[in-house]
């Protein structure tokens, strides 16, 4: 089952590509900028989430089929796209998705360039760096 954690994941991840959320009814494009405000999500984000959590049955990301309010039931989950690695809304049980948001991304997956992520605690980030530089300056054991 998405969690709102989850799904909350997958739009950031989305919208750093450009893919915005599309409320149906009232013809509006979300794409909030930015994403994220350093270890944590925006707050153009945080408001971006509420107007769609208040239209949750009328939206959905760009591209897709599913509306947010049908990938909050236990019937979906978020998993890597198997072509670009991107989380994608897959059904529990019953037929996939049809296609992946990826698919409409002209030079997508580009491995040139960095993937969309997740907000990053910087100390905690740089710490895990630090310790891998260590460890390869550790002489060898034997």
């Amino acid at each position: 089952m998405a969690n709102q954690t989850e799904v909350k994941k997958y739009l950031a991840h989305w919208f750093q590509l450009g893919k915005k959320v599309v409320i149906g009814s009232k013809g509006i494009y979300l794409l909030p900028q930015p994403i994220f405000q350093g270890d944590r999500y925006s707050k153009e984000f945080e408001e971006c989430w509420q107007k769609i959590s208040s239209s949750a049955s009328d939206c959905y990301l760009e591209g897709t089929n599913e509306t947010i309010a049908e990938l909050l039931t236990p019937a979906w989950e978020m998993l890597p796209c198997s072509r670009c690695l991107m989380p994608i809304a897959m059904r529990n049980v019953g037929m996939p998705a049809l296609l992946c948001p990826c698919s409409n991304l002209p030079n997508w997956p580009n491995t040139e360039l960095p993937n969309p992520r997740c907000p990053v605690t910087d100390k905690e980030h740089l710490k895990t760096i630090c310790d891998r530089l260590l460890e390869n300056l550790s002489p060898a054991r034997y």
